[in-house]
């Protein structure tokens, strides 16, 4: 069995939080928002049902039966619903426990640095082994299938080379307070 790529949908969305999860274990963001790693597949959770989770927007990466890696896009002017906003209150206090303002203050510090012009927002990307071309082959997958520009934040600056690659650059930083780190 080969490398399959599938939509994100409610079947597998919990084992796409979990790649994420996995991914970003040691991610320096993920780390001053949540102490506790066992807590990061609640935090993407929330994050999928507050601000993500478009359909047919997200993809899990299969190697056979396996999950190895998983994006997340939003596409040009997207908005959750109320509700899915108001449902993932809960989940992210239990994620975030006493770092709510952590988490309060990367999401509007990201916000605020988002283009203003219609774009595609590459909201995560992850994999849970490095070197294995899971990231390439999750950005050229949806980057041949949309037009105009993308955007992305990048937690980790290893990163940042697979994202040239692609066409992203570098436009400016953004440093979190609080002594967070710097995306």
């Amino acid at each position: 069995m080969g490398r399959e790529i599938r939509t994100i949908d409610p079947s597998n969305r919990d084992v796409a939080w979990q790649v994420f999860a996995t991914a970003f274990a040691d991610d320096p963001v993920m780390r001053w928002v949540i102490a506790d790693p066992r807590r990061d597949g609640s935090a993407f959770e929330g994050l999928d049902l507050a601000l993500h989770g478009a359909p047919d927007s997200g993809e899990l990466l299969y190697d056979g039966d396996v999950a190895v890696g998983a994006a997340q896009w939003d596409p040009p002017g997207h908005e959750p619903p109320p509700s899915e906003s108001m449902r993932s209150l809960p989940i992210f206090a239990r994620a975030l426990r006493g770092r709510l303002p952590r988490g309060i203050a990367l999401a509007v510090s990201t916000a605020r640095r988002r283009p203003k012009e219609p774009h595609w927002y590459l909201a995560t990307i992850g994999a849970v082994s490095q070197g294995q071309g899971i990231g390439t082959t999750l950005l050229r997958h949806r980057l041949d299938e949309i037009e105009g520009p993308a955007y992305l934040e990048s937690s980790n600056i290893a990163n940042n080379p697979l994202y040239e690659r692609f066409g992203f650059k570098v436009t400016g930083e953004i440093h979190l307070p609080m002594g967070g780190p710097t995306l």
